[in-house]
């Protein structure tokens, strides 16, 4: 049998004009996450990333000063396009629907207030939830087909390595909670209700062999002090 261990980026800066970078939060975080591993015993055999900044930062800090192999690009680990979305077709989704709209128009008037976070969470919910089902769509925008179908290559290619494998995956929320999905054989509507729950640094463990992918644990945060967990 093999182990495959998914770890969500540390905290980025979802509300600046550069959102895909990792914050100084998200910088101990991923530290932490190294820290944590070893102390644990894995030995890594295989450690990828996705193409995004604060997933590929994530891995090397976490991997920094430590005997593992170098971390390997495999862009379809990626996050679904999350600007995408929210800059392309939010607007599309408003203009069709009132009560998204509704959300969306909450979300600016509350953009600077401490009740960001929730008022964007709500359009961000039914934004996805459309997009998921293919109500609204943009020819630049990934539709969640596509996204679907690039993860569960990735993680066939994982389920084809040798038995004895351990591979640790430095992705985001979206990919881990379908990876999840994937594994219970769940709805597609499961992996969004997961992604939201994914917690910055996070572990997620899951076994696999003969073709197989099992559950372990999800979103194990228990390594992280408190002063060190952040949700977004």
């Amino acid at each position: 049998m093999s182990d495959l261990i998914l770890v969500r980026h540390g905290q980025a800066t979802p509300f600046e004009a550069d959102t895909d970078r990792l914050s100084p939060l998200g910088e101990r975080q991923a530290r932490a996450v190294g820290e944590a591993l070893t102390a644990q015993g894995v030995r890594p055999t295989h450690v990828l990333h996705g193409a995004l900044v604060r997933q590929r930062r994530t891995a090397e800090l976490a991997a920094e000063g430590r005997d593992w192999p170098t971390p390997t690009l495999d862009p379809r680990l990626s996050e679904f396009d999350g600007d995408g979305l929210v800059g392309t077709l939010a607007p599309l989704l408003a203009r069709q629907d009132a009560e998204f709209a509704a959300l969306a128009g909450a979300f600016r008037e509350h953009r600077d207030s401490p009740e960001r976070n929730r008022h964007f969470q709500r359009m961000l919910e039914a934004l996805a939830a459309a997009w998921q089902a293919g109500r609204v769509t943009h020819p630049e925008v990934e539709g969640w087909a596509d996204f679907r179908a690039r993860v569960r290559d990735a993680l066939g290619d994982v389920l084809r390595l040798p038995s004895g494998t351990v591979a640790v995956v430095f992705t985001s929320g979206g990919v881990i909670g379908l990876a999840v999905a994937l594994a219970l054989d769940a709805p597609d509507a499961s992996a969004l209700r997961l992604n939201w729950r994914v917690k910055n640094g996070s572990l997620t463990r899951l076994t696999f062999g003969g073709g197989r992918l099992s559950l372990d644990t999800f979103n194990e945060e228990g390594h992280l002090p408190p002063d060190l967990r952040s949700w977004r």
